[in-house]
């Protein structure tokens, strides 16, 4: 699996970033199936499969959307390999849900099918979707999510500028309130960073440090390079 941030960079085209590790990670593959419930934005499947597909030509991978099919279950047990993208986990979840697909999707992830997830693709991952950045504009029948990884992440996390003048709650603030009431622990994976999972190791990827928050203790920073150990 490659739990990743974003999908795109500062100054980068989408996924130019991951190019190098997604080639690998993706190897022998010759056809993709893309998730696009997150619907960034507000856009149709069809132009956010687009935007997928585009990128993936460039490692001469075909894409197809999940919403092509007639059979959603079926094409994720079928599919040589899985991307979710970004965009709103409230309405990614609550699809995931209303087409049945979220348990099939957690047992081909676990039987070896190589999984992509950026930044809502990502959220799915942890054990649920509580710390996400998302407004909740539709209410999916549960935030259990997938449960691939025993934490949960809080994608394109950041610390604000030195400085600034915005009084709102930064994402540490939202993180501690969430361990007030929750113990599952929670990683800010930074924009340009991602996690590389093979088996039970989980290892971080790019060029900057997560921090890790548990419940009851100050918050950790790992390195790139570094093992994530639960």
């Amino acid at each position: 699996m490659i739990v990743a941030s974003t999908s795109t960079i500062h100054g980068s085209s989408y996924l130019a970033y991951l190019t190098p590790t997604l080639k690998d990670h993706f190897k022998g593959v010759k056809e993709l199936l893309f998730i696009p419930y997150a619907r960034p934005g507000g856009i149709s499947y069809e132009e956010y499969t687009a935007i997928a597909k585009k990128s993936f030509s460039k490692m001469d991978i075909d894409v197809k959307g999940i919403h092509e099919f007639e059979n959603p279950i079926d094409a994720i047990k079928k599919s040589e390999a899985i991307f979710t993208g970004g965009g709103n986990t409230f309405e990614l979840v609550n699809q995931l849900y209303k087409n049945h697909v979220l348990n099939t999707l957690k047992e081909v992830i676990n039987k070896g099918t190589p999984y992509l997830g950026t930044s809502a693709g990502s959220n799915i991952c942890g054990v649920n979707m509580m710390n996400t950045n998302d407004m909740p504009i539709v209410y999916p029948p549960s935030f259990t999510t997938l449960g691939c990884i025993p934490f949960n992440i809080n994608a394109h996390y950041f610390v604000p500028i030195e400085g600034t003048t915005h009084m709102g709650e930064t994402r540490e603030i939202r993180i501690k309130e969430f361990h007030v009431f929750n113990e599952i622990p929670v990683l800010g994976l930074r924009e340009g960073s991602w996690l590389e999972i093979r088996g039970d190791k989980i290892v971080l990827k790019g060029n900057f440090t997560a921090r890790l928050f548990q419940q009851n203790k100050d918050p950790i920073e790992l390195e790139s390079g570094m093992a994530a150990v639960f």
